[in-house]
């Protein structure tokens, strides 16, 4: 069968990439979608399990750090865009193993920009899905696409670096980069470090909610519905060369996050939901909150559609319902943490 387009998904098997590369497939039957992961601890090939079967997906398990491969796919498929996800993303392990966040999220994005060039069938577009977190922490500043990156731990610095090299392409090669910051995404899948899939398994498990510190942290939770519908919309209205924040205006204290996952979990009456939460040690450093601006997304038409409300029904329905679909993951990593966030 002839694909009208062929699009490269790194990371497409961990929790936005599977999103993303469902939407891709069902959408879009005349696209060809590879989904190039190396299946790491936080993935699940059962999040793929309802398009696995489809003409137009493809799966190749690898390690985007792998320079022959990557150089092995550019040189036999006509990849025309690509959407960069593949990294390490929890903050709390990137200051226990520095230098594997820095192998896969500098030198995998290095690895994959270089083949993406060299191409003989020249990508239209790359899309490269960093984090609010590079701007680092703010109280009352709030963030737009210019302004400074501060990133304070060492996830935030390989995206902050990998950033740098995505833009080195652009700058010297006019390459057809595009990048995104996003704030925190939520919903259906997400593996259970981080903080509400973490929350919801601990009460799943009748054990307490775990909130670091007495700081009053607070988080921009963004569905991962809207997360997806903003790479497609920058895949075919985004300015090459741009830089566009993801962001939402759902921002929550991470204390009323838990109190509102225990009624929903728990239903208790509000006398005892304290009763369910445990206050630990913080970490060394920690920032409160990444307020963002997302005005130039906006302009092109993008809107959050998806409410806190009904995003978090279907997040807490959806783990209500898989209760064992992380299961063999946890019991391989050991016991839930009391990090997050």
């Amino acid at each position: 069968m002839d694909f009208n387009r062929t699009v490269l998904v790194t990371g497409g098997s961990g929790f936005i990439g599977s999103h993303l590369v469902a939407s891709l497939v069902t959408r879009h039957s005349d696209w060809r979608v590879i989904n190039l992961d190396i299946l790491d601890y936080c993935c699940s090939s059962r999040s793929l399990e309802s398009i696995e079967d489809r003409a137009n997906y493809t799966f190749i398990r690898g390690d985007v750090c792998n320079s022959r491969l990557v150089n092995h796919i550019f040189r036999t498929e006509n990849i025309d865009v690509i959407f960069h996800l593949a990294a390490k993303t929890h903050v709390e392990s990137s200051f226990e193993s520095p230098s594997s966040f820095q192998r896969v999220n500098i030198d995998g994005t290095g690895v994959l920009l270089g083949a993406a060039h060299q191409a003989q069938h020249q990508p239209q577009c790359f899309i490269y899905v960093s984090t609010d977190e590079v701007y680092g922490a703010s109280l009352d500043q709030v963030f737009d696409e210019t302004s400074p990156l501060r990133p304070s731990n060492p996830y935030s610095a390989t995206k902050a670096a990998a950033e740098y090299l995505v833009r080195s392409y652009w700058d010297k090669h006019k390459f057809p980069i595009i990048i995104t910051r996003s704030n925190n995404i939520y919903g259906p899948r997400q593996y259970t470090e981080k903080v509400i899939p973490r929350f919801l398994t601990l009460l799943q498990m009748d054990k307490k909610c775990t909130i670091q510190g007495s700081l009053p942290k607070s988080r921009h939770f963004l569905h991962v519905d809207d997360a997806v519908s903003a790479f497609l919309l920058l895949l075919e209205k985004g300015i090459v060369g741009e830089i566009y924040n993801v962001g939402t205006s759902c921002e929550i204290p991470i204390i009323q996050l838990a109190r509102e996952l225990v009624q929903m979990v728990k239903n208790v009456p509000d006398s005892d939901v304290n009763d369910w939460l445990e206050f630990v040690p913080d970490r060394p450093r920690v920032d409160l909150r990444y307020p963002i601006k997302c005005e130039k997304l906006q302009q092109l038409g993008w809107r959050a559609e998806v409410s806190w409300a009904e995003g978090i029904r279907q997040t807490v329905k959806w783990y209500h319902d898989n209760p064992d679909f992380w299961r063999e993951a946890i019991e391989n990593q050991g016991p839930i943490s009391s990090k997050s966030h």
